[in-house]
C-alpha cells in the first residue's frame, strides 16, 4: 500500500501542486478477484432509472434467432453494446469529492479495491414493439365459436398472457394494447383472436338486431341485446362484438353501446374484399353500400390501410391490402410495397407506413430515408431507391 509520503512523490513528479487537491487521497488497486467478465454495465435514462428505483423491473426478451430487447412496463428498448475507450471501474464504496467534501475522512490515504472493469457497456435506444409474431401466434388457431370440431383438436396452440409476455417482444402495456387493437378476447384464460367469417356472424347478429328494434346505433342496450341473442351465441361472445364495434357507456343505472360505423363499414369492405383478386370499384361502392347496416354511410377514407384504389386501369379496381400483413422491419416494408406499386403518392403510401414512424417522425421522413422523389404529371411520386432484380 502506498504511503503519505509516496503519494507526495508522485505528485510532485507529475508537477502537481497538492494545495490545489483535496487533502484525502484515494488508492486504487485490483482485487484478486476483478474480472472483466463478471461484469456488465448497462446506461439507463432518468425515467427508467427512477422507475427501477422505485421498485419496477426491466425484462430482456428474445428467442435464439432474435435481436434482444429490454422491456419496461410500457416501453421497449433495443439492446446494443457501446464500446468505450476508457476502461471503466467498478469500485464499492467509492468515495467521491463530495462526499470527501461533507465528511471529513479519519485517515488521508484511503486505499480502495477495484472489484471489476469493463470496456464496453450495454446502451439503449427506445424502439418499435415487436409485435408481429402476436397475431402470427393468435391466428395458428382462430376462434370458430362454441361448437367447432376445430376447438376439440387444437387445445396446444393457446397462449395465456404469460405465454405472450415469454414470446413477445414488447412491453406487457403494449402487448394489452395490441391485443385490443387485434379484436382479441380471452376464452377460459386464452388469447383469441375471432375466426373473421365467424366475428361477421356475431356482428350480423347485432345489427339485425339493432334494425328490428329500431334501435338508434348511438343507444344500443347491452341487457337487451345479451337476452335476445342469448339463444343464438354465447353472452360473452356478444359482448366482446358490441367491445369491438362500439363504445361502452352509462346512462340512468343502464349500459349501453355506441356503435362505430367506420369500424362496421371496414370490417364489410374486408369481407367482400377477401375473396376476389380486384374489384371493379364502382360496383364494389355499390355492393358496399348496399351491404351495411341502413342509415351508414360508406366512405372510401374508411379504407385506409386495408384496400388500395388503382385509379390507373381501366376501371378503377380496389383490392385487400392489410397494413397488419406488410413486414415490420422499414426496409422490408418498403420493399414489399414497391413491389406491389412502382410508384406512390404520399397520400396512398402514408397508411401503410404509419406505424412505422418512432416517437416525433413523420411519414415524410421516412419517405425521404427509403424512397426517391418525383414529379409525375404535376404530382409528386414516390419510387424505390434500389433496383429491384
Amino acid at each position: 500500500m502506498r504511503s503519505r509520503e509516496e503519494v507526495e512523490a508522485t505528485l510532485q513528479v507529475a508537477k502537481l501542486d497538492p494545495v490545489e487537491l483535496l487533502p484525502a487521497v484515494q488508492c486504487l488497486s485490483f482485487s484478486a478477484q476483478a474480472d472483466a467478465a463478471d461484469c456488465c454495465l448497462l446506461q439507463l435514462e432518468p425515467d427508467l432509472c427512477a422507475a427501477l428505483e422505485a421498485g419496477g423491473s426491466l425484462v430482456i426478451r428474445g428467442d435464439r434467432d432474435e435481436h434482444a430487447v429490454l422491456c419496461s412496463q410500457d416501453k421497449t428498448y433495443d439492446l446494443k453494446i457501446a464500446d468505450t475507450s476508457n476502461t471503466l471501474l467498478f469500485i464499492p464504496g467509492c468515495v467521491t469529492p463530495e462526499k470527501l467534501r461533507a465528511n471529513k475522512p479519519s485517515a488521508n490515504v484511503i486505499h480502495t479495491q477495484i472489484a471489476g472493469f469493463s470496456n464496453n457497456y450495454w446502451e439503449l435506444r427506445r424502439c418499435r414493439p415487436k409485435l408481429k409474431k402476436l397475431k402470427k401466434l393468435l391466428m395458428e388457431n382462430p376462434y370458430e365459436g362454441p361448437d367447432s370440431g376445430k376447438e376439440r383438436t387444437m387445445n396446444e396452440l393457446k397462449y395465456t398472457t404469460e405465454d405472450l409476455l415469454d414470446q413477445i417482444q414488447a412491453s406487457k402495456e403494449e402487448i394489452m394494447h395490441q391485443l385490443q387493437v387485434l379484436k382479441a378476447c380471452q376464452i377460459e384464460g386464452y388469447w383469441r383472436i375471432l375466426d373473421f367469417d365467424y366475428e361477421m356472424k356475431l356482428l350480423n347478429h347485432v345489427t339485425q338486431l339493432i334494425y328490428t328494434e329500431s334501435w338508434s346505433f348511438s343507444k344500443v342496450p347491452l341487457s337487451i341485446c345479451l337476452q335476445e341473442l342469448e339463444p343464438l351465441e354465447p353472452k360473452e361472445m356478444i359482448e366482446h362484438i358490441l367491445v369491438s364495434y362500439g363504445k361502452k357507456y352509462n346512462n340512468e343505472g343502464e349500459t349501453f353501446f355506441e356503435m362505430n360505423e367506420e369500424k362496421i363499414c371496414r370490417a364489410t369492405a374486408q369481407m367482400l374484399l377477401q375473396n376476389a383478386v380486384k374489384f371493379s370499384l364502382s360496383e364494389f361502392q355499390e355492393v358496399w353500400q348496399q351491404s351495411v347496416p341502413e342509415g351508414m354511410t360508406t366512405r372510401l377514407d374508411q379504407l385506409k390501410g386495408l384496400a388500395l384504389v388503382d385509379r390507373s386501369s381501366r376501371p378503377e379496381t380496389i383490392f385487400l391490402l392489410n397494413v397488419e400483413d406488410l413486414p415490420e422491419e422499414n426496409q422490408e416494408r418498403f420493399s414489399s410495397l414497391f413491389h406491389i406499386r412502382e410508384k406512390w403518392t404520399e397520400a396512398d403510401i402514408a397508411p401503410y407506413i404509419q406505424d412505422l414512424c418512432s416517437e416525433k417522425q413523420t411519414t415524410g421522413a421516412l419517405l425521404t430515408k427509403y424512397a426517391r422523389s418525383s414529379m409525375q404529371n404535376g404530382v409528386k411520386v414516390y419510387n424505390s431507391r434500389r433496383p429491384f432484380l
